[in-house]
């Protein structure tokens, strides 16, 4: 039965994504006809450009993470099996490779003399130096996600963000620890990205007279240009909650310790994490867009003041 399960998982998992590459490329051959009518070549050149933002944008970071070794870091390898023991240092190796490690750290993943060395080094390396920096990447990515999707008033293209950001954003995760989920849990990740990319679209046509009360609906109708504003800005916060939600499902995949977590405990807790990340993705959404404004401005001023004094001295 467990065996029928993982498979419908794999099964489900691949419509999902032949759906997702299906509207993806009907979306770009709208484009391109669309380009057509300016000049046959630069239709040609779109296509080139987006052949090489799927390759390095989508089908990379997933050959990444599919060839990436398979393993449970807290669980204990079968001493007798050569093959784990050579999945523990593949691991370890991956590890150094992607990440700006202490000399101490790295001395632990390349000079060993046993098994069971290797494996304590490698669960000392985790605690240290990579757990605490799983939220960071996760927050990064949902400011991302936050950022885009509030801008940006194509629902597809919001669709086409999140899930192009989610998939990064697993990608680095297993960069970050040197291995990923299980193929079913895997699977189970494709679904929930590809949902959310669909919730993202979808949120493209939310109205605020949803979600608000008439009073506040009206309070906000007499100030200019905030009605609009809001709504996109509530469209990106939930596209990031949505964001962290599933970077915080990835990071349980990769840290269970073997015990049966289920899939009820591992959403509400996901939830839990996002939610309590969520000020601190918002607050840092927030202090990013002076800093450019201010930034782009302050750099104007500064030409204009060159030329002028060029123009003094002409």
């Amino acid at each position: 039965m467990e065996k029928k399960t993982k498979y419908i998982w794999y099964l489900i998992a691949i419509c999902c994504l032949i759906l997702f590459a299906l509207i993806l490329i009907s979306s770009l051959i709208d484009i391109g006809e669309k380009l057509r009518q300016i000049h046959w070549s630069v239709e040609v050149v779109f296509y080139c450009i987006c052949a090489l933002l799927i390759f390095f944008g989508i089908i990379n970071p997933i050959r990444i993470i599919m060839t990436s070794p398979d393993l449970k870091i807290v669980t204990s390898f079968d001493q007798d099996d050569p093959r784990i023991y050579k999945t523990y240092k593949m691991v370890a190796k991956n590890i150094v490779q992607n990440n700006e490690l202490p000399e101490e750290s790295q001395t632990l993943l390349t000079n060993y003399q046993t098994r069971e060395e290797l494996l304590i080094n490698l669960q000392y390396v985790f605690q240290v130096n990579i757990k605490k920096d799983l939220n960071r990447i996760i927050v990064n990515y949902a400011k991302t996600v936050l950022i885009s999707t509030a801008i940006c008033q194509s629902a597809r293209f919001d669709m086409i963000t999140v899930f192009t950001v989610n998939l990064q954003m697993i990608k680095k995760l297993v960069e970050k620890c040197g291995f990923r989920p299980t193929y079913k849990n895997l699977s189970k990740l494709t679904i929930n990205v590809f949902g959310t990319a669909l919730i993202a679209e979808g949120l493209e046509n939310m109205r605020l007279e949803d979600i608000l009360p008439t009073s506040s609906l009206t309070a906000i109708s007499e100030i200019p240009f905030i009605k609009p504003l809001l709504s996109s800005v509530i469209q990106g916060i939930t596209n990031a909650l949505l964001t962290m939600r599933i970077g915080c499902v990835t990071r349980r995949y990769l840290f269970m310790d073997g015990a049966v977590i289920t899939k009820e405990e591992i959403r509400k807790q996901s939830l839990k994490e996002a939610a309590k990340l969520l000020p601190l993705v918002i607050t840092d959404t927030i202090t990013f867009f002076p800093k450019k404004i201010v930034k782009f401005f302050t750099n104007r001023k500064k030409k204009a003041e060159e030329d002028l004094s060029a123009l003094e001295v002409n």
